[in-house]
C-alpha cells in the first residue's frame, strides 16, 4: 500500500485571475469535501478533462456515482486561464501521426471537428452559453522564417481527404485581423473562439444537473492507494474502486509522470475594451489568430471588444514545482505588451486592464498521454495538452472514461494510451538548465527572426533542441 502525496495549489488572489475569470465574477461555489463518503470514481481535477470524463462515464453508466474534487473553482486552472482558441487537431497531424500513426491521426482529427459541433450545439440549445464564435482561426506568417510553417500539416490534412485549410493573401489577413504584421497563412473555417471561464462553468453546471457530485476548494492532499483507494482532502475523504487524475500541471508531483512531463508558465493580457477602435482597423469577428514563431503569439477580439494576447514564452519550472510566482508575471508580461503594440501600432494608446500567467502541463511530443499508473491499474490520468484543449478534452474524457470502465473500444485502444512509449525528460538539474539555456535561445531567435535577422550559429543549435513545435 502506497500513499500519493499531491502538490497544493497556491491559490491566485482574485486580482491575478485571468480575465475571463474575473469576467463572470466569483458565483456560486459547491460545498467543500467534508466528512467520509464513497464513490464508484473520483475525479481529482475540475477543469475540462476532469468534467468531461465526468460527463463521458455519466453518458456511459448513469448508475456510476462519480465525485468531482476541485481545489479552487472548476475552471480556476488552465481551463480557465488560456486564449480561448478553439480549432481542431488538424494543425497537429503531424505531431500525432508519430505516436499514433497516421491513420488514427486523422480520425482522431475527425474527432476534434466533431468536439466543435458539441461545442456548437451546446451553445445553440442553450445548455452552455460558452460565446462560441466559428469566425475561423488564422495560422499566419510574420516574417521570413515563420513562411509556410503549416505546409507539411496542411499537406498531410489533404493527403488523408481532410482540406481544412485555405490559403489566405496578406490582403485578406489584414482585412480580417486589423493588421498588416501578418501577410501570409491560412485558415481553418469551422474554428474561433470561446470565453474560456463560461465553458468551464457551464460544464460544472451541466455535471451537477446530470447528478456528478462535486466538490470544489477542496484539494487533495493525498491518495491511500489500495483495491479500494482513499482520496483525502483537509476535511474529508472519499473512498473509491477508481480514481482519474486529471490535474494538469499539478501532476508533476508525482516522479513516475515527472519523468515525461515539463511545466511552463502561459503568460496572457487583455486590453481595455475598445470596440469602436477595433472596428474602425476591421477587426469584427471571433477569428482566432496565431503567428508562427516558436514561443507563438495568439490573440482574439472578445465580443466585449477587449484584445486577449498571449504567448508561450513563460518560465519552466524546477523539477515541476510552482507556486504563486507562476499566478501572475512579475513584469506584468512586458514582452507581450511590445509584442501587442508591434502588431496593433493603433493599440498603443489603450491600457492593459489584465495579465496573468499560470502553469501548463506539456510532454515532449506535443501530444496528450493517457493510461494508468504503472503499479496502481486503478488510477488513471491524462495529460499533456501543451495549452491546446478546449476541442481537445471532450475526447480525452472518452479515452479516459472508456479506461475507467473497462470498456474494449477505440477509445481504451488508442495510441495515445501507453506512457512507457514517450519520451523521457532527462532527470533535475540538467532538464531545468538545459530548458533555461533553450529557452533562452529560443527567445533570442525570434528576436532576430521577427526583425528578418538571422540568429547566431549557437543560438539556432541550442533553439532547435525546443521540444514540439508550437503552444498555444
Amino acid at each position: 500500500m502506497t500513499t500519493l502525496r499531491l502538490r497544493q495549489p497556491a491559490v491566485a488572489p482574485p486580482s491575478d485571475r485571468s480575465f475571463w475569470l474575473q469576467d463572470i465574477g466569483a458565483g456560486t461555489a459547491t460545498e467543500p469535501l467534508q466528512g467520509n463518503h464513497r464513490a464508484d470514481v473520483v475525479i481529482v481535477g475540475g477543469g475540462y478533462t476532469g468534467l468531461w470524463t465526468a460527463l463521458r462515464i455519466r453518458e456511459l453508466a448513469p448508475e456510476t456515482r462519480v465525485i468531482v474534487l476541485e481545489a479552487d473553482l472548476c475552471g480556476s486552472g488552465a481551463s480557465g486561464r488560456n486564449g480561448g482558441q478553439v480549432h481542431s487537431w488538424f494543425a497537429e497531424i503531424d505531431q500525432i501521426s508519430t505516436v499514433v500513426g497516421l491513420e488514427e491521426a486523422r480520425q482522431l482529427c475527425a474527432d476534434t471537428v466533431a468536439s466543435i459541433a458539441e461545442l456548437k450545439a451546446l451553445q445553440r440549445d442553450g445548455t452552455i452559453d460558452m460565446d462560441l464564435r466559428l469566425d475561423g482561426w488564422l495560422w499566419t506568417a510574420s516574417s521570413i522564417a515563420q513562411e509556410g510553417a503549416w505546409e507539411h500539416a496542411v499537406a498531410m490534412a489533404a493527403a488523408v481527404g481532410e482540406n481544412r485549410f485555405r490559403r489566405l493573401t496578406a490582403d485578406e489577413i489584414e482585412r480580417r485581423t486589423g493588421s498588416s504584421a501578418s501577410y501570409a497563412g491560412v485558415v481553418e473555417t469551422n474554428a474561433g473562439t470561446v470565453h474560456p471561464a463560461k465553458l468551464a462553468i457551464g460544464l460544472r453546471d451541466l455535471a451537477l444537473a446530470r447528478g456528478i457530485i462535486i466538490h470544489e476548494r477542496s484539494p487533495v492532499l493525498d491518495i491511500e492507494t489500495g483495491r479500494t483507494c482513499k482520496v483525502r482532502t483537509a476535511r474529508g475523504m472519499v473512498q473509491a474502486e477508481k480514481v482519474v487524475l486529471a490535474a494538469n500541471a499539478w501532476l508533476s508531483a508525482l516522479p513516475e509522470l515527472r519523468r515525461h512531463l515539463y511545466v511552463v508558465a502561459s503568460e496572457v493580457i487583455a486590453t481595455a475594451a475598445v470596440p469602436e477602435l477595433l472596428d474602425s482597423i476591421g477587426w469584427r469577428d471571433g477569428a482566432s489568430i496565431c503567428d508562427s514563431q516558436a514561443q507563438v503569439l495568439y490573440y482574439q477580439r472578445t465580443i466585449g471588444g477587449r484584445v486577449v494576447f498571449g504567448r508561450g514564452s513563460g518560465n519552466v519550472a524546477f523539477s515541476g514545482n510552482f507556486g504563486a510566482s507562476f499566478n501572475r508575471s512579475p513584469e506584468h508580461d512586458r514582452d507581450n505588451v511590445r509584442e501587442l503594440h508591434r502588431v496593433y501600432p493603433a493599440l498603443r494608446g489603450v491600457a492593459v486592464e489584465y495579465d496573468w500567467s499560470g502553469p501548463i502541463d506539456c510532454v515532449p511530443e506535443h501530444v496528450p498521454v493517457f493510461d494508468h499508473l504503472r503499479d496502481h491499474p486503478n488510477i488513471f490520468y491524462g495529460m499533456g495538452f501543451n495549452g491546446t484543449g478546449i476541442a481537445q478534452t471532450p475526447i480525452a474524457g472518452r479515452i479516459l472514461a472508456s479506461l475507467v470502465l473497462e470498456r474494449k473500444d477505440r477509445w481504451s485502444a488508442s495510441g495515445l494510451v501507453g506512457i512507457e512509449r514517450r519520451m523521457s525528460l532527462p532527470p533535475e538539474p540538467f532538464r531545468y538548465l538545459g530548458a533555461k539555456l533553450v529557452r533562452g535561445a529560443v527567445r533570442r531567435k525570434n528576436e532576430a527572426e521577427i526583425n528578418n535577422r538571422k540568429a547566431d550559429r549557437i543560438t539556432n543549435l541550442l533553439a532547435g533542441l525546443k521540444p514540439g513545435r508550437r503552444k498555444q
